[in-house]
């Protein structure tokens, strides 16, 4: 499955309001409200935060991928956020987080979940994508970044 496939243009944020972790989370989350893939976006938004609450999903270098699973999907759903404000996101180096990959699948689908979390993981460990995806103006010249790194990674099996 390839990141193309799960985030698509409108649900790339590139401003934000929010100042907190929380706040940025509500924010990303509700570019879902209305899609006819959520079932119902409060239980999407509760399990979002509380697998936050567990541990965070900042995994280190401004980046996190808060993630979760739940059957008030169809299918699996993702989206991005560049903050040009870095925000305090108790991350596991304790730097601020300027990037968010949002991915919610499905309870039914946890191998599948886990092969994403992982393609975006390596994608998001190359310090040149940070940097491109960081100074990025568009929601349109975000998708190109992740369109350009899906066509240098084979599918994953």
């Amino acid at each position: 499955m390839k990141i193309l496939e799960i985030l698509k243009l409108d649900k790339i944020k590139v401003e934000f309001t929010g100042t907190t972790k929380e706040e940025v989370l509500n924010e990303i989350i509700n570019c879902f409200i209305g899609d006819p893939r959520v079932l119902d976006i409060e239980k999407v938004r509760n399990v979002v935060l509380e697998r936050e609450k567990i541990m965070s999903t900042g995994v280190g270098n401004g980046f996190a991928i808060p993630h979760g699973k739940t059957n008030m999907v169809t299918e699996m759903i993702s989206a991005f956020g560049v903050l040009k404000n870095p925000i305090e996101f108790e991350a596991l180096d304790g730097n601020p987080v300027n990037l968010i990959f949002l991915i919610v699948g499905n309870e039914n689908e946890v191998a599948k979940h886990i092969k994403m979390l992982s393609r975006v993981s390596r994608i998001m460990n190359q310090e040149d994508i940070r940097s491109k995806l960081a100074n990025s103006n568009s929601s349109e010249e975000i998708l190109k970044i992740f369109e350009l790194q899906d066509s240098k990674y084979s599918e994953l099996s």
